[in-house]
């Protein structure tokens, strides 16, 4: 201790690597979480456990028939023949205008079944959702997204207001939006309007489903229900019929590897800081055991034995690595905590945390005191074997 404390720049010097490297493996292992559970909170929010399927055109030489569309009849084979399904239910969509202040603005009106909120867990910005009575009265109701609400009554509340699709006109009975991005993988777009799906018929002059969902009771039956639902549609309509029926797991995986791999990655960088650390603590020491000879030479004239010196600088290293551990992982933890505090203020996106992982704050601390020990050894190996003739002589 006197000895860093005669040499107060020089052990800071030295420390700063350690307080870097150890910094690095906080911080590192905290983003790779934040991401990590942010992508996957993100990818299950749209329905880890929700399985969609479609109808595929048949290629070359082949033409789809009114018989090869989704049926609700084969929504309820689904429903009953599947065990795992907890919700099943339907959309379809189709191109409309909307006139908005005057202008035919282009919009998606997508007819949806009765589940289908259960599923897609909309979030209601104001008023409400569609209810039984709406289903079986066929209502002329309907919920806009935000950003369509917003074009088509920007000066008042658009619910209760009614509002022309094509020949119709409905009712506006709530503002909702999607909890999360989707990815591409929904039919819901900026300008939507949700309808009762029986509505479908006076545009479509069908009632075909062209996107359905099934809901896996947990993931683990997700692969399952893929398969049952593939199946059931394959025996209820012609072998020529193709149908695309997917689930967002392999996205899902796909995250988790890519994160980590990402985290693996920036830790090899961190240590590689660490390392570089390691080294300059074992010059600095080989300075040290130089500079102090004389020293040496003294204790082992009194009796030190040559442990004694050796566990002497060895501490002294174990010390360096230490004490910058500690104030590296002071300032990896506090870092998120002031991001956290900044996040608050900004309009940044919903889900996003910032995790302290203490795991890695324990692995930051003993791999830094390991790398002074490791790193300390030689010189204090070198000083430990010096000639206590030759020591005292050497000045």
């Amino acid at each position: 201790m006197d000895s860093l404390r005669a040499n107060k720049l020089r052990a800071m010097l030295t420390m700063l690597g350690v307080v870097i490297g150890s910094a690095c493996i906080v911080l590192v292992v905290t983003v790779a979480l934040a991401g990590k559970r942010f992508i996957i909170g993100q990818i299950e929010a749209v329905g880890s456990n929700i399985v969609y399927a479609s109808l595929v055109d048949s290629g070359v030489g082949q033409t789809t028939t009114l018989g090869d569309q989704i049926s609700m009849a084969d929504l309820e084979a689904i429903k009953q023949g599947v065990p795992q399904v907890t919700h099943a239910a339907g959309s379809h969509d189709i191109a409309m205008t909307v006139v908005a202040g005057s202008v035919a603005r282009p919009v998606s009106l997508v007819g949806v079944t009765r589940e289908f909120q259960q599923i897609r867990n909309f979030l209601i910005v104001s008023g409400r959702y569609f209810d039984d009575g709406d289903f079986t009265s066929n209502s002329k109701v309907c919920l806009l997204t935000e950003h369509m609400a917003k074009v088509a009554f920007p000066y008042d509340d658009p619910v209760g207001r009614n509002i022309r699709v094509g020949e119709l006109s409905f009712t506006v009975i709530g503002v909702f939006r999607e909890r999360v991005q989707t990815f591409g993988q929904t039919e819901i777009a900026t300008d939507s309007v949700l309808v009762p799906f029986p509505l479908i018929r006076y545009y479509t002059g069908e009632s075909s489903v062209r996107t359905l969902y099934a809901q896996a009771d947990n993931p683990q039956d997700v692969e399952l229900v893929t398969q049952d639902v593939a199946e059931i549609l394959k025996a209820r309509h012609r072998p020529a019929a193709e149908y695309s029926v997917l689930n967002l797991s392999s996205i899902l995986e796909t995250a988790k590897h890519i994160s980590l791999a990402l985290t693996i990655v920036l830790l090899l960088i961190a240590m590689i800081a660490l390392v570089i650390s390691g080294i300059g603590i074992m010059n600095i020491m080989l300075v040290s055991v130089t500079q102090r000879t004389r020293e040496i030479g003294i204790r082992k004239a009194i009796g030190a034995r040559r442990e004694e010196i050796l566990y002497q600088f060895l501490a002294e290293a174990t010390i360096i690595s230490g004490a910058g551990a500690l104030v590296g992982i002071g300032v990896a933890v506090i870092i998120p905590f002031f991001i956290s505090a900044t996040l608050q203020l900004l309009p940044v996106p919903a889900g996003i945390a910032i995790p302290i992982s203490w795991p890695s704050v324990v692995l930051a601390f003993v791999v830094s005191c390991a790398t002074g020990v490791i790193f300390g050894y030689l010189p204090a190996s070198k000083a430990a074997k010096l000639q206590p003739v030759e020591s005292l002589h050497y000045e």
